[in-house]
């Protein structure tokens, strides 16, 4: 289909992002979205070659699966256009639309949203770039203003409400107080109960499974975290009336009753921000996660507001002394060197396996774990243990080929460097000579904006927003420039333990390798970025040097079976149904 310009059909990327905020808020859906850039694309007689998209993803980074996919499609050519139905759905911060516009540009492929103001002219990019400045602008206020009303509605002794209310409330049908929730006080006040004679978080959570009291989100086992800020927190321990009064507004303060006892729900104790990042994992997939950063504010600019009261004071304080007492840890055996600590993967959650030790008459033994299958009993996770001594010679059978092999050495590191340059999108002396330009730019924009406050054209109050805005994006501008840093910086050690290796390991008799120490053992297999996985055949090694073919060099040595093929360890077999004992974590005697 030729399209409106007399050319071939190009080939365009269909990009459509909303985060649950915006879908509640704003009405974007995903759908309308699509649906309005396909229309577009027919008229203008383009061909999808895909469409992408990032449900419940913030603009505030360009760290998204579906962003990814498309530089990925981008970079790997033939794309003409990246089409979004806002300018905002590509990025919320200006400085990625021009990171994305350049590195996209090398490619041969445009950045267009169906809202553009200007055109591909000097001025029409001024024109774009000045509305993307007022519109996060806008959006600056907006937030302002949302965090200035919860500020004064706290102000005046009524609650914030969240997702969910705290453990042991209910919000009232104002939803600006908390309520007494009977069901839930009890199961609060065996929490209590159970730290204040001792027990550790760990303690109460298997106490709390045992009973089948579950969770705040409703799952089998509570998270130990929790437990520790629920006996910490104010808003679960009484304060007197005199107490109250110095601790919340004065306003409210005088609607308190003398003599009764109130908790307190703090408001504004911090601020925090929050972005998502990727991080590249050893199978050669990405994986995203938040990262939250805090900034705990003066306690003068706390606001506090009173919540009924229902616990003991003196259960609350017996409970909060012993559980921010440091308990000393008790070795219950001696001390080894766990080999594959940290290593070590578990096959049915995909979740970190830790060490274990048992004790049966006078004999140690030494077992890999699943977290999950300790944490949380039959809850989730069934993988049975693994015996430490089997695991660390299959992996030490493998790796030891590894060393004895330089040709392999230096192919699987240079696979592994190559694998993290793939993450540095674009040219990294590029992007930072964007962001220190754009860190040159606030530094103008703050001090024009200080010119037209002295001139009287600015209030003080317009000004500080401004500021506050500005520092926020030179902080982020300073954050990217410190991960291109960090980015280098990794590679470099990369390329640095290649030589390491190529020099050490290459060189070392075959006996002195077999005579290392296991902490000598575990820095090697980090550096060598590997992971064990158990398998019913046997274990499965995966890293940069478990390759689908074998190297020529070692052809003869490794004609029977690739790298990546499980290592087939002799396993001893138990009878069906077999399993460890749901209490004690142990297996049978008869299966030992």
């Amino acid at each position: 289909m030729p399209n409106t310009n007399g050319h071939g059909p190009e080939r365009v990327i269909l990009y459509a992002r909303v985060s649950t905020d915006e879908q509640a808020r704003s009405g974007y859906s995903l759908a309308q979205q699509a649906e309005s850039l396909k229309d577009y694309a027919a008229r203008e007689g383009y061909e999808v070659l895909e469409e992408v998209t990032d449900p419940g993803q913030s603009g505030a980074s360009l760290e998204r699966p579906g962003m990814d996919r498309a530089r990925d499609l981008v970079a790997a050519g033939g794309v003409s256009v990246v089409l979004a139905q806002d300018r905002d759905r590509f990025a919320r911060e200006p400085a990625y639309h021009y990171l994305l516009r350049t590195e996209f540009e090398e490619n041969g492929t445009k950045l267009r949203s169906l809202n553009d103001h200007g055109d591909e002219s000097p001025e029409g990019e001024l024109t774009d770039g000045v509305l993307d400045q007022l519109a996060k602008y806008e959006r600056a206020k907006f937030t302002e203003r949302s965090r200035r009303g919860k500020l004064q509605k706290a102000r005046q002794g009524k609650i914030i409400a969240t997702m969910k209310p705290p453990y042991g409330f209910r919000y009232n049908e104002e939803r600006d107080a908390l309520v007494i929730h009977e069901p839930e006080r009890l199961v609060v006040e065996r929490i209590f109960r159970l730290a204040a004679e001792g027990h550790g978080t760990k303690a109460i959570q298997t106490r709390l499974y045992r009973e089948g009291i579950p969770s705040p989100r409703g799952k089998e086992s509570w998270h130990r975290p929790v437990l520790k800020r629920m006996v910490l927190s104010d808003t679960y321990k009484p304060h007197t009336y005199e107490e109250a009064v110095e601790l919340v507004p004065p306003t409210v303060a005088a609607t308190l009753t003398c003599g009764e006892e109130y908790g307190i729900r703090w408001w504004n104790r911090s601020s925090q921000k929050s972005r998502q990042v990727s991080e590249q994992t050893r199978d050669g997939n990405r994986r995203y996660r938040r990262k939250v950063a805090y900034a705990r504010r003066a306690p003068e600019e706390w606001v506090g507001a009173p919540v009924p009261a229902f616990l003991p004071r003196a259960l609350v304080d017996r409970a909060r002394t012993a559980m921010t007492t440091p308990r000393p840890q008790e070795r219950k055996y001696l001390a080894r060197g766990w080999e594959l600590r940290s290593l070590m993967r578990c096959p049915s959650c995909g979740g970190a396996m830790g060490t274990h030790t048992a004790k049966r008459g006078d004999k140690l033994y030494h077992y890999y774990r699943c977290h999950r299958s300790v944490d949380y009993k039959r809850g989730s996770c069934r993988q049975r243990m693994v015996r430490a001594e089997t695991a660390e010679a299959a992996m030490w059978q493998f790796v030891s080929e590894i060393l004895k092999d330089p040709t392999r050495i230096r192919a699987g590191m240079d696979a592994l460097i190559e694998q993290k340059r793939g993450e540095i999108r674009g040219d990294s002396g590029r992007v930072s000579k964007a962001w220190l330009d754009r860190l040159a730019e606030i530094d103008q924009e703050r001090r024009g904006y200080l010119r037209l406050t002295a001139k009287g054209h600015m209030s003080e109050h317009e000004l500080d927003e401004i500021l506050t805005e500005l520092e926020e994006t030179r902080l982020m501008a300073k954050r990217e420039l410190e991960a291109i840093e960090d980015r280098q910086t990794e590679l470099e050690q990369l390329e640095h333990n290649r030589s390491a290796l190529l020099e050490t390991w290459s060189e070392a008799v075959p006996s002195n390798l077999d005579r290392l120490t296991p902490k000598k053992r575990n820095e090697l297999y980090l550096t060598l970025r590997l992971e064990i996985t158990p398998r019913e055949e046997g274990f499965a090694v995966t890293g940069p040097f478990c390759t689908s073919e074998p190297l020529p060099s070692s052809e003869d040595r490794y004609k029977d079976r690739s790298p990546c093929t499980p290592l087939r360890w002799p396993r001893r077999r138990l009878p069906a149904g077999c399993g460890p004992c749901r209490t004690s974590a142990r297996w049978p005697r008869s299966c030992r």
